[in-house]
């Protein structure tokens, strides 16, 4: 999904110390304009030594259903890989306390390149000032520190002429263990581009009530077959509609980047003992 995936190395306050902020969280190069930019902000009293890269990688999901980012160090000649010709100017940078610098990405795609979207991940890896260690003996006077790094990983999609995207629904099925409705289903994408969106889970009742409620962006690369979990109050004996229907509506994307496709809709009977 084209979300950012922060690497802490130690507490969220040193994150807060050291990292810079980025936008956009997802980059979209159109193929006619072959550029775009990302802005880095330093909102820290301390300068921050940034180094940009890129690596290519999508989600997927392991066998608990959690989803996770999945690396490709080579990818071979099928791959929808971006990150050989997307290049960033500058690679690396000094942003100065409470100072902004602009990110140019610059992209070269080899002759020929057929319709569809390619994907990359691009990593901004930020260095800033010492962090004290406590509890060290000061018997020599000497002050030790350690020098953090934050990484964040965003999406870059590239598109080419003609791109469209969906999903198909299939093998939805669900629990209610304790007070939790578990709930697992297989989705895979259709079409030359991801399919970035919202899944919206429901569990509702004879009357129509609902019972048991999530929602979550989403996006399906290939295939992923996520575990979602809900909490859900007792349930009486009888019968219930587990209900799953994804969309490309995102709150976070701007609406010219969202590929539109219809809505996708599954739902299955469950029965409360």
């Amino acid at each position: 999904m084209l979300l950012p995936v922060v690497f802490l190395v130690l507490s969220a306050r040193a994150l807060a110390a050291q990292g810079v902020v980025i936008a956009p969280h997802a980059v979209y190069i159109d193929g006619r304009v072959r550029s775009a930019a990302v802005l880095l902000y330093n909102p820290n009293p301390q300068p921050a030594e940034v180094t940009i890269s890129t690596f290519f990688g999508y989600p997927v999901t392991d066998s608990l259903g959690r989803i996770l980012l999945r690396t490709v160090e080579r990818p071979d000649s099928t791959a929808p890989s971006a990150a050989e010709w997307i290049q960033a100017f500058p690679r690396r940078l000094t942003v100065a306390p409470l100072e902004r610098q602009t990110i140019r990405l610059l992209a070269t795609p080899p002759p020929g390149l057929p319709d569809g979207e390619y994907w990359s991940r691009l990593v901004i890896a930020a260095k800033g000032g010492e962090v004290p260690i406590t509890g060290v003996a000061d018997t020599a006077r000497v002050k030790v520190g350690l020098t953090l790094e934050v990484r964040t990983i965003i999406g870059i999609a590239y598109r080419k002429g003609a791109v469209h995207t969906g999903v198909a629904i299939s093998h939805l099925r669900g629990a209610v263990v304790g007070d939790s409705l578990v709930v697992w289903s297989r989705i895979e994408r259709q079409g030359n581009a991801a399919y970035v969106g919202t899944i919206h889970g429901t569990l509702v009742d004879s009357t129509g009530r609902v019972r048991a409620e999530f929602r979550a962006p989403i996006g399906v690369y290939y295939v992923l077959e996520p575990r979602y979990v809900a909490a859900v109050d007792v349930l009486a004996p009888g019968r219930y509609w587990l209900r799953l229907e994804l969309t490309t509506e995102r709150e976070d994307l701007a609406a010219d980047v969202i590929l539109p496709s219809a809505a996708v809709r599954d739902s299955v009977q469950l029965r409360i003992p």
